[in-house]
């Protein structure tokens, strides 16, 4: 059965997270749970330190984690197991600042790999956000799948309202349309999808290695799409797991668009659309872009919103830009 190591990218949600602790800590297949967190403040690292020693994380001391990253020069690392040493090995990696969710995945990506010395480690990593929840057998299943398919590289979980993600063959975006249901015959319904949900991505190690890591020009938004481009292009297999379930319980605060959000949005739109060109008629592909911008635009002079208007202009703007980056360079 495929064994899995944990990445949770956590900022200033140590409720959210905590909440959601125990629900990983029962994952039977789950070897390691690594949190990363992004710069939170002192009361959320201090409540998220808190939480994580009384599942199980021993406090020893900060060290350096070894990690080889541009500004950063060192990171706080604690590590432990819940009591009994029953459970997943915990650890807690702290970047000092925030990196965005596909650098902060980065981040405690290499950790993992730094520490894969033998062929006996954990073959796949399972990547979240703070707030999301596997359900008690959602790992199993995965396990399962992934070892009956040995071509698979990325996988995804369901997010609980059965679609699968696409890529409209026309317009080129990026939409959801309904999933098959399972039979009997294929039991775990696995169906070839074009990008991850990103809830719950999961990926071999094999395929970190040979394609790389997310691209850390997205600060958030569009890296999972880029990623599984990437490596459907290297020529790994990507699924989705309609009976392997994850609940995303989506704070308020998270439902409203800020401009740092609506920023990275449209740039990462932007920049996603042009290094990856899909679709029949590239005119049709920047037709739906520039719809997509429009709507938004109209949605925030509907609102009033000129903070919104201002960081969707400078994101469109920005993305279109910049050089497009060289396959490989990244």
């Amino acid at each position: 059965m495929a064994r899995f190591t944990g990445i949770l990218i956590h900022r200033n949600a140590s409720v959210a997270l905590l909440d959601v602790l125990d629900a990983w800590l029962a994952q039977t297949e789950l070897e390691r749970l690594i949190v990363v967190d992004n710069g939170s403040t002192a009361e959320h690292l201090e409540a998220l330190r808190a939480g994580l020693e009384r599942a199980g994380l021993e406090r020893a001391g900060l060290e350096s984690a070894g990690l080889e990253r541009p500004g950063l020069e060192s990171a706080g690392l604690e590590r432990g197991r819940p009591p009994g040493d029953n459970g997943p090995l915990i650890e807690l990696l702290e970047a000092g600042e925030n990196l965005g969710f596909g650098p902060g995945a980065n981040f405690g990506l290499r950790h993992w790999l730094a520490s894969c010395n033998t062929d006996e480690d954990t073959e796949w990593v399972a990547l979240a956000p703070h707030d999301a929840a596997p359900a008690v057998d959602c790992l199993e299943r995965m396990g399962a799948a992934l070892d009956a398919r040995p071509g698979a590289a990325l996988a995804c979980a369901d997010v609980g309202d059965g679609s699968i993600p696409v890529f409209d063959p026309y317009f080129g975006g990026m939409v959801t349309v309904p999933g098959p249901a399972a039979t009997p015959a294929d039991p775990d319904g696995w169906e070839d999808v074009d990008y991850p949900h990103g809830t719950l991505m999961v990926a071999r190690r094999a395929a970190l290695e040979e394609i790389g890591l997310f691209d850390e020009r997205y600060f958030m938004y569009f890296e999972d799409a880029d990623f599984c481009r990437r490596a459907r292009d290297a020529g790994f297999q990507v699924w989705a797991v309609p009976q392997a379930r994850m609940w995303h319980e989506v704070s308020v605060t998270a439902q409203r668009d800020w401009p740092l959000n609506r920023y990275h949005r449209a740039l990462g739109q932007v920049r996603f659309y042009r290094e990856h060109p899909h679709g029949q008629l590239g005119l049709l592909r920047q037709a739906y872009v520039a719809a997509r911008v429009l709507y938004m635009a109209l949605e925030d002079l509907r609102h009033g919103d000129w903070q919104l208007l201002g960081a969707l202009w400078r994101g469109t703007r920005d993305g279109y830009s910049e050089r497009r980056a060289v396959p490989g360079q990244r």
